[in-house]
């Protein structure tokens, strides 16, 4: 008789979780960093599928990456897997009627600050009523044009949910089961719905949860389920294993975490962190490094990593800011992130509305003349003059505010800008292009689909190539014509602009200008003319920085990746949400944080836990001028040989 195999640890603990599906309760699978939870996920569908093969099964998650990825392990017909956005427009847009009825109540309640009108959008009951369409889930919130975004897609599903008790009978008829992926990046309301709004109805469901509270690193979200599992509404399964990372490297997440979960080696064979030959864990390397100098040359040369291979290798920073100069893109971070010659408009366009003036009444004015106007009208108003800041970049960007002083008002007033824009980095390629959720505007997507065009000719790949550009080749001299104008693109020393290569590549029929792109250049004229002066070859660098083929990555972005080599900069880049300092002054000094900073410390414990845990082999951590009391909490976290004073080293 053959002996029987011996479950693995995440095959007890689907187990665990199907015992909880049979009692009819909801359930929390959680899973430290590397401990696969997306095997579970996986693995508890498929059961469920098997059990239930005629019933609905919705998986709901937080990005359409995330998306792809478990519906590339798994398809049924009745498994629905889809972003959170997606699935709750889906279960709401047919019921226009009821949506018009909760939007316009929310555009009449003064206090709710998410949806308001322009001042010149007179609300009536039949104000949507003439919309061929009704309300539409778009990239950007036009609400008089019926037009809603991201976040509101969210509360008002959470307000019709919550009123419309018909809606919770429909979803649980829909959907016997619903799993959530990354729980702990999900929207309060989102919660809310699926665990509170939807119990009005008796009809049978489960709901079913899988994350770690301890990667909760985004703001406005759930974070944890502790209200639900105190009382019973949920109840939990632990999945303690970890196949990622080497042993020194559990051992500091181990001392980070705050929760219940102390993580350990999965002892399978086939686990990534696990030496074939030896049969035991990897040990791996965990370094903290520090200086006198933000310069990180020495710590590169310390560490001697390849950090030219960004698949292996990832040099992790908090914010974008950071970034780009290392990258090489900071005139458009600053155009999208940092321009004071918006921050100075919107301080107008808040100026006219304090004091009751309405903006259309300067229709046909040019901003310069519009200031020129309430100068006169309200001389020497502090409120109106630009603030210290603010004037002291334009005095140093006097061809950008005159510029600015050009343009038509009405219209440099409405277009709005956002670092987003810029940075988003959810693929457009053109099986994903019709998802929701990209951020980036017009203009970004344009330039990737040029250089998308341009990457698939250096890479050879002419049949896709032919098939998404105009371009015709009919003739050996057009090919020759190609490729030296490609050249001519992605050569840095030819110094082409943005709006020259646009132009190239329009006249070229590489990539012909639309209508969407024409919309864009009149609408929001004046990042177009900025964006069009900045040289190409800080496109080429933003586009290889968000393609993840530089060593550079923020510590939010490279949640769920993971790479050999990890360095985490332990920087704040004057972001007042994160505090590396306070965080090790509190691991040295347990208890001696005021209570006040309660929220800093658990944001910034859970990045850094985040950042640590990306790596399979060697970490590293460099601080910059690290304080005495920063140094003793380094001590309580990390081996005294495994830390090192850069300056005493030659």
């Amino acid at each position: 008789m053959a002996a029987q195999a011996v479950k693995t640890e995440a095959e007890l603990v689907v187990d665990e979780v199907l015992e909880h599906i049979h009692a009819g309760h909801n359930f929390l699978l959680s899973g430290g960093a590397g401990s696969g939870k997306t095997y579970a996920l996986v693995k508890v569908l498929e059961k469920i599928i098997e059990e239930n093969p005629h019933t609905g099964i919705a998986c709901i998650t937080y990005t359409n990456t995330a998306v792809d990825q478990i519906m590339e392990r798994i398809s049924h017909d009745n498994l629905r897997v889809s972003t959170i956005h997606d699935f709750l427009w889906d279960n709401i847009q047919q019921f226009q009627n009821e949506l018009q009825a909760i939007l316009l109540e929310r555009i009449r309640d003064d206090e709710d600050k998410n949806f308001i009108l322009p001042d010149d959008v007179v609300v009536t009951d039949d104000l949507f009523s003439s919309l061929k369409y009704g309300i539409q889930y778009k990239e950007v919130l036009r609400l008089q044009e019926g037009a809603i975004s991201h976040d509101e897609v969210i509360l008002l599903a959470n307000l019709m949910f919550e009123k419309y008790s018909k809606l919770c009978d429909i979803i649980k008829d829909k959907y016997r089961f619903i799993l959530v992926d990354e729980y702990q990046d999900t929207q309060v309301e989102v919660i809310n719905i699926i665990l509170r709004h939807i119990s009005q109805s008796a009809k049978q469901n489960t709901i079913g949860f899988f994350g770690d509270a301890m990667q909760a690193i985004y703001e406005k979200r759930i974070g944890d389920l502790d209200e639900y599992l105190r009382v019973g509404a949920v109840h939990e399964v632990k999945l303690e294993q970890n196949r990622r990372n080497p042993q020194a490297v559990i051992d500091l997440a181990n001392k980070l975490r705050i929760d219940n979960i102390i993580q350990h080696p999965s002892g399978q064979m086939d686990a990534p962190n696990m030496d074939a030959k030896t049969g035991v864990v990897k040990p791996g390397g965990v370094t903290f490094l520090y200086s006198s100098s933000p310069n990180l040359d020495p710590v590169r040369d310390f560490l001697r990593w390849d950090f030219s291979d960004p698949l292996k290798t990832k040099e992790l920073n908090l914010t974008h800011n950071l970034i780009a100069e290392k990258a090489n893109f900071p005139t458009l971070m600053e155009i999208y992130d940092k321009d004071k010659v918006l921050d100075y408009r919107k301080r107008v366009k808040d100026f006219l509305r304090d004091n009751n003036i309405d903006s259309d009444s300067y229709t046909g004015k040019t901003f310069g003349e519009v200031l020129d106007d309430l100068y006169a009208k309200f001389p020497k108003n502090k409120k109106l003059l630009p603030t210290p800041g603010m004037q002291e970049y334009i005095d140093g960007h006097l061809d950008l505010f005159e510029a600015a002083k050009g343009y038509d008002f009405l219209a440099f007033l409405k277009f709005y800008v956002d670092k987003d824009h810029l940075l988003d980095d959810k693929k457009q390629t053109p099986e994903v292009e019709a998802k929701k959720g990209s951020s980036r505007d017009a203009l970004i997507k344009h330039l990737f689909k040029i250089q998308n065009i341009i990457s698939l000719y250096e890479n050879r790949k002419f049949s896709q190539f032919l098939k998404i550009t105009d371009f015709k080749i009919s003739r050996a001299s057009d090919k020759k014509l190609l490729h030296d104008q490609v050249q001519q693109i992605l050569n840095p020393e030819s110094g082409k602009t943005i709006g020259e290569v646009i132009d190239l590549a329009h006249d070229l029929g590489l990539c012909l200008k639309g209508d969407v792109l024409r919309r864009f250049a009149d609408r929001s004229k004046y990042i177009y003319d900025r964006v069009s002066e900045a040289p190409y070859a800080e496109f080429l660098s933003l586009y290889h920085y968000l393609e993840g083929q530089t060593p550079f990555s923020t510590q939010h972005k490279t949640k769920g990746d993971e790479f050999d080599n990890v360095l985490v900069v332990m920087d704040n880049g004057k972001w007042s949400q994160y505090n590396f300092d306070k965080l090790f002054n509190e691991i040295g000094n347990p208890g001696s944080s005021p209570v006040s900073d309660a929220g800093i410390l658990e944001r910034t414990r859970k990045i850094f836990y985040v950042c640590c845990t990306r790596s399979r082999e060697n970490l590293a951590i460099f601080f910059n001028s690290p304080s005495p009391s920063v140094l003793v909490g380094a001590k309580k976290l990390f081996r005294s040989d495994s830390i090192f004073n850069l300056d005493t080293i030659k």
